[in-house]
């Protein structure tokens, strides 16, 4: 079982990310359920706490996929719900750390100038047809709104 002390020098030998490739073998064959120890003392209940915690993640996960069509934090909710799952299930931890490692290389890629400049160059041309657009719309047919025009 992993200790809080055991924990502190495990993340400083691996600069506290899991980076190392000692680290990352180490973390995978040492998730532990992160249960009290009462539940996981009682096998019944051991399940049954999983399987809370794997109805409570998918409810958070399935409205952050209804999110991503919907007004919210979509994204935010599908990782928390990761997260949730992270803390029971291995799979799910191998999944969340991949996941931040490319939300991590996918940062540091838009930092770099090119990529920074082409995406300002194609932000700036779809604003201008997107302006482009309303303009003409205004154009045509004024302040009306779309379901509201008859046949011009």
């Amino acid at each position: 079982m992993n200790t809080g002390s055991e924990r502190g020098s495990h993340e400083s030998a691996t600069d506290g990310t899991g980076a190392g490739a000692d680290g990352a073998a180490a973390e995978d064959a040492q998730h532990v359920s992160k249960a009290p120890a009462f539940i996981k003392a009682n096998r019944s209940l051991h399940l049954s706490w999983q399987v809370g915690v794997f109805v409570v993640g998918l409810a958070v996960i399935g409205a952050g996929i209804a999110m991503l069509v919907l007004p919210g934090p979509g994204w935010v909710a599908i990782f928390a719900g990761l997260a949730i799952w992270a803390t029971e299930f291995a799979w799910a931890h191998l999944v969340l750390r991949w996941t931040k490692r490319k939300v991590s290389e996918a940062a540091q890629k838009a930092l770099d100038p090119k990529v920074r400049r082409r995406n300002i160059i194609l932000t700036s041309a779809g604003l201008v047809i997107a302006g482009a657009l309303v303009g003409f719309y205004l154009w045509k047919y004024g302040f009306t709104l779309p379901w509201n025009l008859k046949d011009q």
